[in-house]
């Protein structure tokens, strides 16, 4: 059986977590093996990076440092865990993936996303998503959504998530059918349903 690899992005707050959630269960309920990993994180290394890109406030990252430690937890990622998932015929979803590098430190943070891209292609193997869905949403609604303590991200402000949701929206254009725009403020049910109506398009053509 062919392994599938989905990432699910968007802007903070954007409801990635609860889609993700109800994907798996419909996948396992296909008869499929599922692994769920999250960008940064999902390894010992992937795990530590995550908590100095997103809480170590403290510690004080250029541009250029934070996108290529978010590089070095992918490429670990991809080695270790997605594409030995991929080869045994498992279904792959990853919450973020290459393409919230190139939007957050580049598009919005104003590193050049083409050279992001061209990292991206060394850290990730040159295995991207067979399909990416972009919950795409207002910042100022999915900011009131968020619970918690903002992480590094979250405190660069409104304006900052006004950039790279229009980074999602750009990259997205370029990237043609290989991302799929969402509207996030549709219902639950209405969200997890075009996801599945898009994964089994996918599914019938491979």
């Amino acid at each position: 059986m062919t392994g599938i690899f989905v990432s699910l992005d968007g802007v903070d707050g954007c409801g990635k977590s609860t889609q993700i959630s109800l994907l798996k269960e419909w996948f396992e309920q296909q008869g499929r093996d599922v692994l769920v990993v999250r960008d940064p994180g999902g390894t010992k290394l992937g795990e530590a990076l995550r908590e100095i890109l997103l809480h170590r406030t403290e510690i004080p990252l250029v541009g250029t440092a934070e996108m290529l430690l978010y590089m070095a937890s992918r490429a670990q990622l991809v080695q270790e865990r997605i594409l030995p998932a991929l080869a045994e015929g498992q279904v792959v979803i990853s919450d973020r993936y290459l393409l919230a590098n190139v939007v957050y430190q580049g598009s919005a943070g104003g590193l050049d996303t083409e050279a992001i891209w061209q990292v991206g292609q060394i850290a990730t193997c040159g295995r991207m998503p067979d399909l990416t869905f972009l919950l795409d949403i207002d910042p100022v609604i999915s900011f009131q959504r968020m619970q918690g303590q903002p992480d590094r991200l979250e405190s660069r402000g409104l304006d900052y998530m006004n950039r790279v949701r229009q980074g999602f929206l750009d990259q997205a254009k370029e990237l043609g059918s290989k991302v799929v725009k969402i509207n996030a403020t549709n219902t639950i049910s209405e969200i997890h349903t075009e996801i599945v109506e898009r994964i089994s398009s996918l599914l019938q053509a491979t």
